[in-house]
């Protein structure tokens, strides 16, 4: 089963190791849709599942989230 997921890195990361994980999901089936480089280092991509497990043990992750559309809900309190 594949998914959409956010994989962000620590801040001292350096960009070729990004690239490097980046590469290593294309060849294992997963397609990167964007890739983040000002204030976060990563990439959004649609993997298998499987490939969440070696990316969650690299050094360098600091975290995966769900990729999903947000949305935000204002209400005014007419003050």
């Amino acid at each position: 089963m594949s998914g959409k997921y956010i994989v962000m890195f620590k801040a001292d990361t350096p960009k070729d190791v990004i690239d490097k994980a980046a590469d290593d999901v294309v060849k294992q089936g997963g397609t990167i849709g964007h890739r983040y480089d000002s204030s976060i280092l990563g990439f959004a991509a649609t993997m298998p599942d499987n490939l969440l497990t070696s990316l969650n043990t690299h050094a360098h992750v600091d975290v995966i989230e769900a990729d999903g559309e947000v949305s935000a809900y204002a209400k005014t309190l007419g003050i």
